[in-house]
C-alpha cells in the first residue's frame, strides 16, 4: 500500500464520524406534515384548547385540557405519524382522563414522511426532547404541582431517550403504551432505560400486541424490579391491539385506576 493511498484512507476514516454527525443534525421533522395534520384537526377540537408551544424556535401544536380541581396534570406522546387528537388511543385518554379528575396537555410530537421507519425517526428523537420539555415548562408554570409523562408506541422511544439523557426527575410518574415497538429488522439502538427510572412506571400493553412487545415482556418486569419502585405496575388490557383500537374506556379506566393509587 503506497504512503499516499494510506493517508487517503486515514483521512477518509477520520471524517466518518463527522460525516455521520452531520447527518444526524440534517435531519429534520416534517414540517409541512406537522402544518397539514394541525390545520385539519384544530377546527374539530371538541375537548379542549389549541395550544402553541415553541420548541426549537419553531411553533408546534398542542391541545390543553383542564380538569376541574385538577389532582395533577398528565402530558401525553402520541404514536409515529399521528398527532396531539389522535382517535384509537389519544383522544380517549386526553379527554377521559379529564373526566378522572386529570388534566392533559397532549403534544404534537416530530413526524416524518408516511412511509418512514423506526430507524428513521431515531435521528429526530432530540427534536422530541425540546417538545417534552416546553409541554413540562408549560404545565409546571401553569401551577400543576405534579405532572405524568404518558406516551404511546414511537412517542414510548422518543419519551425513554429523553429520560435516558435527562433522568426523570422533571416528571412523577411514567405510563409507556406498547413499549418496545419497532419494526421488522429494526431491534431497538438502546434498552429502555427503566431500570434507572425513580418513579412509578405503568407499562401497559393489549394481549393482540406486535410480537416484539410481548416477547420483551419479562424484561420489563424485570426492569422495573430493578428501578425498585414499589407502585410500578405491568398491565395487559385482554381485548386490546398495540392501537388500543374500541378500547379508550378500558385504556381510560386502566390508566386513571392505577393513577388514583399513587401516593
Amino acid at each position: 500500500m503506497s504512503v499516499s493511498y494510506s493517508r487517503g484512507l486515514a483521512l477518509a476514516l477520520a471524517l466518518i464520524p463527522a460525516l455521520l454527525l452531520s447527518a444526524v443534525h440534517a435531519a429534520q421533522p416534517d414540517y409541512e406534515r406537522e402544518a397539514r395534520l394541525a390545520e385539519q384537526i384544530v377546527d374539530m377540537i371538541m375537548d379542549g384548547d389549541p395550544l402553541w408551544l415553541e420548541a426549537d424556535q419553531r411553533e408546534f401544536l398542542s391541545i390543553y385540557t383542564e380538569a376541574d380541581n385538577s389532582r395533577a396534570a398528565v402530558l401525553i406522546l402520541h404514536g409515529r405519524g399521528f398527532h396531539p387528537d389522535w382517535a384509537d388511543a389519544i383522544n380517549p385518554l386526553r379527554v377521559g382522563l379529564v373526566e378522572r379528575g386529570y388534566s392533559t396537555l397532549s403534544l404534537q410530537m416530530p413526524v416524518l414522511g408516511k412511509e418512514a421507519k423506526y430507524y428513521d425517526y431515531i435521528p429526530v428523537f432530540d427534536f422530541a426532547h425540546a417538545r417534552i420539555e416546553a409541554g413540562l415548562r408549560y404545565l409546571r408554570d401553569s401551577g400543576h404541582r405534579k405532572v405524568i409523562l404518558l406516551a404511546h408506541s414511537c412517542g414510548v422511544h422518543m419519551a425513554m431517550d429523553w429520560i435516558g439523557e435527562n433522568g426523570d426527575a422533571k416528571i412523577d410518574a411514567y405510563v409507556g403504551l406498547g413499549m418496545g415497538a419497532t419494526d421488522y429488522g429494526q431491534p431497538m439502538r438502546e434498552p429502555l432505560p427503566l431500570a434507572q427510572m425513580r418513579v412509578a412506571v405503568l407499562d401497559l400493553y393489549g394481549a393482540d400486541e406486535f410480537p416484539a412487545v410481548l416477547r420483551a415482556v419479562p424484561e420489563r418486569q424485570a426492569m422495573l424490579e430493578a428501578g425498585g419502585h414499589r407502585q410500578s405496575r405491568q398491565l395487559m388490557l385482554p381485548q386490546a391491539n398495540h392501537y388500543f383500537t374500541d378500547q379508550g374506556d378500558a385504556l381510560v379506566a386502566a390508566v386513571a385506576d392505577w393513577l388514583d393509587q399513587l401516593k
